[in-house]
């Protein structure tokens, strides 16, 4: 089909304000699938997404339109991510389309994703339609919201269909806007091939299937192809299109979104944001914007039975076959035994790994308190990133350590400024400027580490926000803090999963909650267990967890006082001969007391 004729756009929008409800509506207007296939949340393959109700994999799906002026049209939607962790997965798939429906549900209005992926769309210079949805619902105010939409794009609030993708209003009005308002696509059929890499997926028979957006020329099933990132080269085992299954052609030409099915055996070599090309005489430059995307935040992952260590193993492999953004390493604790560090993008991206391992795999696992990645410069000049605290060196080879710190924007309503800022400058944040969206709404802008945030900033911010706020999130710099490695020693043994890095100001404080919650928490034992929490060789705070006592001066009913000293001394040189080598078992509660210290 000329490329006339071919409209590619996505929807954009907040965490439950409809997106994928509305690309369910739009599929069967086109009649892309049939009554008896349609379920709800179709785009949406896992359980988790559809019980969470939050995109987590990108997805595609070409439909056919007959327009109002007799024309037809392909129409490709790109169903993005909708989380703040997957964030550069929606640019790259912002890059593949001209055109973005941003969703903005009629009884909740502007909410902090919303905001985030209308900057993206703009960046990409995309053509963005905003839509007011749940109209029906009794709480829905759309012509208040249409308005604040139109103060952040300047579209008139008139031209904004008002629909219900549960019910099915509007659904025309949406597509006959997209074919009117979102550009074609300008691109050369007589180029160079080039394709943008959007997402991926593993198939066990096809190796990595790539969804491709085809930028220039044409690609065909017999071309060897390339990857310009990582050098990777393969012949097409398929070449296709969604509709929404894959269904195999012989090419994919310019403009068009389809998939290409590399064989190889490995998402790493063939990540998102990456150019395909042909192998020999293929394009000189690959398109903008790829990135290598790093993992922010860490944590150790063990099976509750040591046994399951190989089958843990086995679980992260498959996961990492779909998911080239998780990094993991074998790591030995103490405690815990055997087990892996694991790399996630975000605190939900780990959260999903985690339930992923617990539902699909049926493994039983104990995840420690997440940590972020520090790079310690050393006197010798030499910087290390270490992402455990218990990689930290001795503390007088250390000149400076590093931590990544976040600019984040929080939006709620303005009578909540003064609870904002109270929580957020407790968690060492800074205060940068606030906008205000309109009388009622504002945007606080701070700045603050991560360490601060990964833990219960968000669960804290809705409880003092009455859970109207909402929280957006960027990297922005390493800088340098007056941070130290609080230890945690169980009867002067250290316990390496629970030891923390955190500011010098807040040690003691963190010290003293944490050994209070681990005498609370370890079994008593047949003698005193001291749990210490200690800066280098410096103890901050130390409670005893009391010994259990037997009464071995029941058996004595009389006589001197000399032979009971006798029998309570004999027990005093056992119980310090079972202190000298029994060992204490630190119960898994214990590792969960980390999480919330602040509480």
């Amino acid at each position: 089909m000329k490329t006339e004729r071919i409209r590619n756009f996505c929807i954009i929008a907040h965490v439950d304000h409809g997106k994928s409800t509305l690309a369910d509506r739009l599929m069967e207007l086109t009649n892309t699938v049939s009554k008896r296939d349609m379920q709800e949340q179709l785009l949406d393959s896992m359980a988790l997404e559809r019980e969470r109700g939050v995109t987590i994999k990108a997805s595609a799906v070409r439909m056919r339109y007959k327009a109002h002026d007799g024309e037809n049209y392909i129409i490709n939607l790109i169903d993005t991510p909708g989380h703040v962790d997957f964030t550069y997965e929606v640019s790259r798939a912002l890059q593949a389309c001209e055109g973005a429906l941003l969703i903005v549900d009629a009884s909740q209005g502007i909410e902090a994703q919303t905001l985030s992926n209308v900057y993206l769309a703009l960046e990409q210079d995309l053509e963005i339609l905003p839509v007011i949805n749940k109209i029906d619902l009794p709480a829905s105010q759309p012509d208040e919201v249409a308005k604040d939409v139109q103060d952040l794009l300047g579209t008139p609030a008139e031209d904004m269909p008002r629909i219900s993708a549960k019910n099915g209003i509007g659904i025309v009005d949406v597509l006959e806007n997209i074919i009117a308002q979102v550009p074609p696509p300008t691109t050369s059929q007589a180029g160079v091939p080039r394709a943008l890499v959007f997402d991926s997926h593993y198939d066990a028979y096809k190796g990595v299937i790539a969804y491709v957006r085809v930028v220039d020329g044409a690609i065909r099933l017999r071309d060897t192809l390339k990857l310009f990132a990582t050098g990777a080269r393969f012949e097409p085992v398929e070449i296709g299109v969604f509709d929404p299954l894959m269904r195999a052609t012989s090419e994919l030409d310019a403009g068009e979104v389809g998939y290409i099915a590399t064989g190889l055996k490995s998402v790493q070599e063939c990540r998102v944001g990456d150019t395909i090309t042909l192998a020999a005489k293929g394009a000189e430059r690959a398109l903008p914007g790829y990135e290598q995307v790093k993992p922010m935040v860490f944590a150790g992952i063990y099976p509750t039975n040591n046994e399951d260590y190989a089958d843990l193993r086995d679980a992260l492999e498959k996961l990492q076959l779909n998911d080239a953004s998780l990094v993991y390493q074998p790591e030995t604790s103490q405690a815990l035994n055997f087990g892996f560090r694991v790399g996630f993008l975000g605190l939900f991206h780990m959260e999903i790994i985690q339930e992923r391992l617990e539902r699909e795999y049926d493994l039983d696992i104990l995840a420690t308190a997440p940590s972020v990645e520090f790079r310690v410069l050393g006197h010798d000049g030499n910087v290390t990133a270490i992402d455990s605290p218990a990689l930290l060196p001795e503390e007088n080879t250390i000149s400076e350590i590093h931590e990544p710190w976040m600019k984040i924007q929080i939006y709620a309503p303005q009578t909540y400024i003064g609870s904002i800022m109270d929580l957020v400058i407790n968690k060492r944040g800074v205060y940068e400027t606030t906008e205000y969206l309109d009388v009622n709404r504002v945007i606080l802008h701070f700045e603050i580490p991560l360490s601060e945030i990964i833990i219960d900033f968000y669960d804290r911010l809705k409880s003092v926000t009455q859970g109207y706020a909402s929280l957006d999130y960027q990297f922005h710099q390493y800088r340098a803090g007056d941070l130290v490695k609080v230890e945690v020693l169980v009867n002067e043994d250290p316990v390496d999963a629970l030891a923390m890095i955190c500011h010098r100001d807040d040690a003691y404080h963190r010290g003293q909650r944490l050994v209070s919650r681990l005498k609370a928490l370890i079994p008593r034992q047949m003698f005193t267990v001291p749990v210490q929490a200690a800066i280098g060789k410096r103890v901050i705070s130390r409670a005893n967890v009391r010994a259990l006592r037997k009464d071995v001066l029941a058996k004595c009913y009389g006589g001197d006082v000399t032979r009971k000293r006798k029998l309570l001394e004999k027990q005093k040189k056992g119980k310090k001969r079972m202190k000298m080598i029994g060992s204490v078992e630190v119960p898994q509660e214990a590792f969960m007391a980390l999480l919330s210290l602040d509480d």
